[in-house]
């Protein structure tokens, strides 16, 4: 994952940790200006479930496309992460179209959709399936600030699902997960952003369904070779046989 500052001359941050701690001490792995964080105000984490985001005590709201945050929340490459005046932008390391193709053959494709997350059309859902069974495609209008308009356009190609823009925008670059696209074959999750536009993409059904392979058994092995040492068992009834004798004797003495 990198960090790119969105109006700043700093370089890109690639973080590859854990945990990234950010604010104004000098013992944070990310350090900002005083005027823009507290000493210790919030920190990344990063795991095989993703990414997310939590504030620390005493760390001011901090907003996530331009949306509020209290405690914590799930961060995705593409998101903007503002601290005081400070807008971080993450991204992912490669481009996306360094990645390896995602073909779907015409018989198996699947219903695809934009999920507007942040933005104008925030929570709106554009379904594509209809639209992109014709030869040029889908196209999503938008309205971007100072008066401009632009369209993202998806199409099939090859069996790849690609994204261009339409009616560009120098002001406002189209990113990929961060990264800025002119042409792109997307997967499902990519996030598409387009000035303040927001737009996850939702294919559930073209990643192919892994193929469960068992393990094989191995060659002379039983079941009870792996279940524990062989006098387990004769320990427990031993133990049983005296504790039962045990309170036998406690009743016998009692009469």
């Amino acid at each position: 994952m990198r960090i790119e500052f969105s109006h700043s001359a700093r370089e890109d941050v690639h973080w590859d940790q854990p945990v990234l701690t950010i604010g104004s001490a000098q013992d944070n792995a990310l350090v900002l200006a005083p005027h823009q964080a507290s000493a210790h105000h919030l920190k990344l984490l990063s795991d095989r479930r993703g990414c997310r985001l939590e504030v620390l005590p005493g760390g001011s709201r901090i907003y996530v496309n331009a949306r509020p945050v209290r405690e914590r929340a799930l961060l995705r490459p593409g998101d903007v992460l503002s601290v005081g005046d400070c807008r971080m932008l993450l991204k992912t390391d490669h481009s996306p179209a360094e990645r390896p193709p995602l073909r779907v053959p015409e018989s198996s494709r699947c219903p695809v959709a934009l999920r507007a997350v942040a933005g104008p059309l925030s929570g709106r859902v554009f379904a594509l399936r209809e639209q992109l069974a014709l030869g040029p495609g889908a196209a999503v209008p938008l309205d971007l600030p100072q008066g401009e308009s632009a369209a993202l356009r998806l199409f099939w190609r090859d069996g790849e699902l690609r994204l261009c823009q339409e009616r560009e925008s120098a002001r406002y670059p189209l990113r990929v997960n961060g990264v800025e696209a002119a042409e792109v074959a997307l997967h499902p999750g990519d996030q598409l952003g387009l000035a303040t536009h927001r737009f996850i993409v939702d294919a559930p059904g073209m990643p192919p369904e892994p193929e469960f392979i068992p393990p094989a058994p191995a060659v002379g092995a039983l079941p009870e070779d792996s279940a524990g040492p062989r006098g387990e068992v004769w320990w427990l009834i031993v133990t049983a046989a005296v504790l039962a004798l045990g309170i036998a004797l406690v009743l016998l003495v009692r009469l």
